[in-house]
């Protein structure tokens, strides 16, 4: 007898308290996400034929590494990953690559500089 006393009365709290706490969770203030620093310098892309040339100028107090990245559209041409390049706080940089033949694509990748 004591046993289910114990347990109703146990029963009865948590299912007083669960709608109150869902309750007070919802109506609690919501974070602000942390402002993050602006980052990622601009660039332009610009393909030639069988070259591309980028310009990247970083408007940001923080370095950024920028890398180009070509894909070739045939099958035999190797496709490039260049060298990461530092953009400083106001600083443009140019990236160049190539194909022997046509260009299929070509992007910039970035990565903040630590």
């Amino acid at each position: 007898m004591r046993f289910s006393r114990r347990l109703a009365s146990t029963t009865v709290a948590v299912a007083l308290v669960l709608p109150l706490s869902h309750e007070a969770a919802a109506h609690a203030p919501a974070q602000a996400p942390a402002a993050e620093e602006p980052f990622g310098a601009e660039c332009r892309i610009r393909v030639t034929g069988s070259e591309v040339t980028a310009f990247c100028h970083n408007p940001y107090p923080r370095t950024d590494r920028v890398r180009l990245h070509v894909e070739c559209a045939r099958w035999w041409d190797l496709d490039t990953d260049g060298s990461a390049v530092r953009a400083a706080p106001a600083q443009t940089v140019r990236l160049t690559g190539r194909c022997w033949k046509e260009v299929e694509s070509a992007w910039i990748s970035h990565r903040p500089d630590r």
